[in-house]
């Protein structure tokens, strides 16, 4: 028979602690993904034991955010109608249809001007409507009519965060500038970098203390030999309208001279208080993270991503003066 997962002992630990808590406050407590502790208490919620999982939400924000995903798909529903005129560079566009579906009267309408190319109508007589070779430029760009917006462009990638949000004033978003390159300072440098539901951040790396055994031990905790504790303090900005909802340090790490990388240590010090979830518009949140790690391990940088691989929205500062 198995045994119980190590995992789910210490989660259920900590919720047994806490008593009633936000699925993200656990996890950030934990230093875990809030899908996995997410899944994990709602598996654990059927075996039996006597824990409930919630969910709290804005009603009329959700509200919002189903009504235009029903906009949206009703759009995309009219677009794929029998009258979708053909995308650019597919061909010849012949007005006369030989199909089930006659030509539409007041869909479309041909803009009317002179058109460079071939000509359409011969000395003998009227000619079909259609050009001997690929029509020109600038002739498909004004017969194409504009289609349905971009749905990538409001709700994000299908089963991403962005299609649960209803902050959208509407569907006509255009995707913002494309993403910065890695960004990098030191102690006591602000880099700003868009969050993944576009949240606009300003981070500062206010203090590294390196070592921080004293105020670790000070805390009531004890570090085994060989151990030392780091001490890292920042701040988040919240410079746009979009709240940023999760833990400012939840993948906030430690990287070491060989490349690896230190992970936050589960505790907090009631002499640095850590960081709280959520930053709202206008807001500065600071807080202290702790980690553990062996003696003598040197450390060149301090790294933060909104989530682990995304080094598009990597920020890093270097420590290795200290």
């Amino acid at each position: 028979m198995a045994g119980p997962d190590p995992v789910d002992v210490r989660l259920l630990s900590v919720v047994a602690e806490m008593g009633r808590a936000a699925v993200p406050e656990i996890a950030g407590r934990l230093g875990m993904d809030v899908r996995d502790v997410a899944a994990r208490l709602a598996a654990l919620s059927t075996t039996g034991l006597p824990l409930i999982v919630g969910v709290e939400c804005d009603p009329q924000a959700i509200r919002n955010a189903v009504a235009a995903a029903q906009h949206w798909a009703a759009q995309q529903s009219m677009a794929s109608g029998p009258y979708q005129v053909p995308a650019p560079g597919t061909g010849a566009h012949p007005v006369q249809q030989s199909g089930p579906y006659p030509q539409p009267t007041g869909g479309y309408p041909m803009p009317s001007g002179a058109y460079p190319g071939p000509a359409y109508g011969g000395p003998s007589g009227p000619q079909p409507f259609a050009p001997q070779g690929p029509p020109p430029t600038s002739f498909q760009q004004q017969a194409a009519p504009p289609g349905p917006p971009n749905p990538m462009n409001v709700w994000g990638p299908p089963g991403s965060a962005a299609w649960a949000r209803g902050d959208q004033q509407g569907l006509g978003v255009q995707p913002g500038p494309p993403q910065q390159p890695v960004r990098s300072g030191k102690v006591g440098t602000k880099l700003d970098v868009e969050g993944l539901e576009g949240e606009r951040i300003t981070i500062l790396l206010v203090e590294v203390v390196d070592p921080a055994d004293f105020l670790f031990t000070a805390a009531g905790y004890e570090l085994q030999d060989g151990e030392r504790a780091v001490v890292v303090h920042t701040e988040l900005t919240n410079r746009g309208a979009t709240p940023f909802a999760s833990l400012p340090d939840l993948y906030l790490e430690l990287i070491t001279k060989d490349g690896s990388a230190v992970s936050k240590a589960p505790v907090s010090l009631s002499s640095r208080p850590p960081h709280r979830i959520g930053v709202q518009p206008g807001e500065t949140a600071g807080g202290h993270t702790v980690y553990v790690l062996p003696e003598f391990t040197e450390l060149t940088t301090v790294r933060w991503t909104p989530r682990p691989g995304d080094e598009q929205r990597t920020l890093t500062w270097d420590i290795t003066d200290l």
